[in-house]
Formats: C-alpha cells, structure tokens, sequence
C-alpha cells in the first residue's frame, strides 16, 4: 500500500451529512425568524448554502490524499492552502475501525489513528474507505518494519499463534440491557426533545391534549406512565443491545481489539502499554444479581472515542467469572484482593450526612412548590439517603499488595479499581476539622486518563495511620527510598 489514494467518494456525502449537522441548529432558527413573509428568500439562502457545501466537500474530497511510504502515513490535504500530515509509525497508538449503517452498506469503514499525542481528535481520520483496504492499511501500520523473508525464513515459520477471545451471549447481552439503567438516559433525551418540540406544537392544540389527557382520569394516567415507563425500558434494552451485539475481544502480542455493534460496528484497539488501571463495577441493580461490568482506564485517546476510551473491557460476567478474564487478557491484575481495609466505624457519620444532602434539597424543593406531597421526598430522604450512605461507608476500603493497589469505593454503583505504582501520577492528602479531630483524612490518587487529562480516584474519612501508610508507600519511603 504504497500508491497515492483517495477516500470513497461516499466521504462527500460523510462529510456534507456533517457540515448541515452542524449548521442545523442555525437553519431551524432561521426558519422560525423568517416563516412569514421572508420565507422564500430563507429558502433560497438555503439552497445556496447547500450548493456551496456541496461544492466544498467535493473540492476536499478530490484534494485529500493518503499513503503509506517510508514507515510514515503521509495524508495530503486542502483546497487552497496544501497541509502535509506525516505520522510515523512508531508513533501510532491506536488504528480504529468503525462501520456505521451506510457504512456497512457500501462495504466501507472509517479509519481513526490515534497517537500519544492526540488531542481533542484523532491524529488522522480516513472517513469512508473500502473495508477490506482499512484491515489492510491498519495492518501495514502496525507492521513495526517492512518484513523480507527468503525461502529459508519462510521454511522455519512456525503456524500462525492462536490468541485468547472471549465473546458475549444473547442472554447475558439481554440481562445487561435490562440492568443498564439507560432508560434514565433515555428519559432524559425525551423530556430535552419534547421541551424543544413543543414551542413547535400550536397553543390551542397542545392545551386541548392536556385537558384531554387530564379528563381520561386518575387510573388511565397511571396506566399511561406504566407504558411509557415500559416502553422506555424497552428502548432501553434494544440500545444495550445493539451497542454490544457480537461483542468480542482478543488479546494479540500487545494489544486488546475489541469488536462491537449490531448497526455500528466498531474496532478498537487497546495497548496494553497504556492501560493505567483495570475496575470492576457493580451497579445497584447488578450487584445483588452477582453481574459487573470490567473497565480499564486508558492513557491518551481523544474526544472522538467519547465513552470508548475509559474502555469497557467486558460488558456484563458473573463477579466469580473476573479472575478467569483477567487471568486470561490481563494476567498482571489478576488475584484480586476480596478483603480490603475497611474505613473506621465512625466514619459512617459522615457518609450518612453526605448522602442525605441531595434529598435534603429534594426535600426543600417539594416543599416549595409542592407542600402537600412533602410526605414522598421524607421517604426518599430516610430510606434512600440512610441506605445510599450505609452502602458508601460499608463499600469504601483499600488494600496495599507489594506495587499495587486496589481501591474500592461507591457513589451510585460499587466500583473496584487496581493499579499499580507506577502509573499514579499524584498523591494527596486532605484532612479537614472535623476529620483531625476523629483522626481521619481522605486521599485522591491521580492516573493519566482521557486525552491526557487527569483520572481521579477519593476515597474519604480513611484512618489518619493508613492515609500516612499510603502516602509513604507512594512516595517510596516505606521502602527507605530518599
């Protein structure tokens, strides 16, 4: 692949899709300014707009090139002023591959290569090339050095290596869709679209609704919310679903590739090198159930990967089943530690008082607006507030194994997390009056996390002696080290 090439000239349509997308919160509000009498000339204005994009995006697309040459990529690009881009292979990090619906269609994949210095973007993004050309360009990328072979070499080559994978099944897939708790998030995405359509919905139909919403009576109400409630739930599934179907990971010499999607498909690769720490997570409705999810902090990465690249490692096993896993792709994390040191009895306090502070608010709020139904959020507070805080302090706890560390704490779901000495950038201690007068302090450990920005672990109300022991132990004087 050392021939000069072009993206597919499905990239035109890509990158036209995303031009009007980012334009089209301006064009909605232009059309509500100029529905009336100006409509005709917004519509024209429109037209020419579209046509230059057009125009553009083909401009763009014909004057962007990539090959590869030298143990570089070397991409071409710009219509009036000419960049060269050279990205060495050493330097890449990361070569991803995803496949959206028109993507799969037209047989083509985008190509993402990241490197340690990525930022808010991948270093380089191939949009729209031809499947089979960006499993060979990712190939040839990671290839270190061209490889020559003679007859000899060839003779001595031994079978290909069989690498460890690990898939997930449709029943574990399902019990992760319906344990996500993603209908809050969908919940959410519909209260936020319903607030923008509804200035679109005229007045007196709108009000008409509502009145005859309300005279259908108590029980329909109820019945109603049950199935939007239900079918929010529902979507909530089929999104899990379809974000993790044929879910696989791999472990090859020095990398994770993990393979995911039933519409978008998506190839990432994951160094080992730059894994800072490994977790285990247990939400509230999982952890009774005996499921967690596997997670591992990454180092570098951009804003493309969103929430790939603090990456789940595995979306849904059985809490007996993680030893195996990590036995397996990252046998360095492996044995975990189920005993950890707990924080002190009168720590619960603290916790408990914390805890209670959103309901409190809740609290304050209902009472405002709604005084009659101050009974509910009392509930919420006395049940909700004193379990959530009971849940943190029993959860929190740490425990020191030669250079690793293991942490575990809780803010909704109970998380798990091992690293080692190595990887943690910073260490503080923070003790406030309160806690110099119990004789306790928090701690919060800093690893390299998304584009390089900081990850940062607390754990509050530790004993005073074990947040020290800490502190000595990261900054190597328990070890007598100046």
């Amino acid at each position: 692949m050392f021939e000069t090439k072009r993206l597919h000239p499905a990239a035109i349509i890509f990158n036209l899709i995303k031009t009007v997308r980012e334009f089209l919160f301006a064009i909605i509000l232009g059309f509500i300014t100029f529905r009336d009498e100006s409509l005709v000339y917004f519509v024209l204005i429109v037209a020419g707009l579209l046509v230059i994009f057009i125009t553009g995006n083909v401009l763009t697309w014909y004057r962007y090139t990539y090959r590869v040459e030298d143990n570089e990529l070397r991409i071409e690009y710009g219509v009036f002023i000419r960049k060269k881009r050279y990205i060495s292979k050493n330097r890449i990090q990361s070569i991803d591959l995803t496949s959206g619906v028109i993507h799969r269609i037209l047989k083509l994949t985008k190509v993402q290569i990241e490197t340690a210095g990525t930022g808010m973007s991948a270093e380089a993004s191939l949009s729209a090339v031809k499947l089979a050309e960006g499993e060979a360009l990712r190939q040839e990328l990671k290839t270190g050095r061209t490889q020559q072979a003679d007859k000899g070499d060839i003779a001595e080559e031994s079978a290909e290596p069989i690498y460890p994978s690990d898939t997930i099944c449709f029943k574990r897939l399902f019990i992760a869709g319906t344990t996500s708790g993603g209908i809050g998030v969908i919940m959410a995405l519909a209260v936020a679209a319903f607030s923008e359509l509804e200035q679109f919905i005229p007045d007196s139909f709108y009000d008409n609704t509502v009145e005859w919403v309300i005279g259908l009576g108590f029980i329909f109400m109820i019945v109603l919310t049950v199935f939007l409630l239900l079918l929010l739930w529902l979507l909530g599934i089929a999104g899990t679903m379809i974000k993790y179907g044929n879910f696989t990971i791999t472990k090859n010499d020095q990398e994770l590739l993990i393979t995911r999607g039933l519409l978008e498909k998506k190839q990432l690769t994951i160094p080992l090198r730059r894994i800072q720490a490994v977790g285990i997570q247990e939400s509230m409705i999982r952890q009774p159930l005996g499921y967690v999810t596997v997670f591992a902090e990454i180092a570098g990465g951009s804003m493309d990967k969103g929430e790939d690249f603090s990456s789940i490692l595995f979306p849904i096993m059985k809490r007996d089943e993680v030893e195996e896993f990590l036995g397996t792709f990252l046998p360095e994390y492996s044995g975990i530690q189920s005993e950890l040191t707990p924080l002190p009895k009168r720590a619960r306090k603290f916790y408990l008082m914390r805890s209670m502070i959103p309901f409190l608010l809740i609290v304050a709020a209902v009472g405002i607006f709604f005084p009659t139904f101050i009974w509910a959020p009392l509930i919420l507070l006395l049940v909700g507030g004193l379990v959530l805080g009971w849940l943190r302090h029993k959860d929190g706890g740490f425990s020191l194994e030669g250079t690793r560390l293991t942490i575990r704490h809780r803010v909704l779901s109970r998380n798990t997390i091992m690293m080692y000495h190595k990887r943690i950038q910073a260490f503080e201690k923070k003790q406030h009056k309160l806690q110099k007068v119990q004789q306790m302090a928090s701690m919060r450990l800093s690893i390299v996390g998304k584009m390089g920005a900081g990850t940062h672990f607390t754990i509050k109300d530790l004993e005073e002696t074990h947040t020290d022991e800490l502190s000595d132990w990261y900054s190597l004087r328990s070890q007598g080290s100046n």
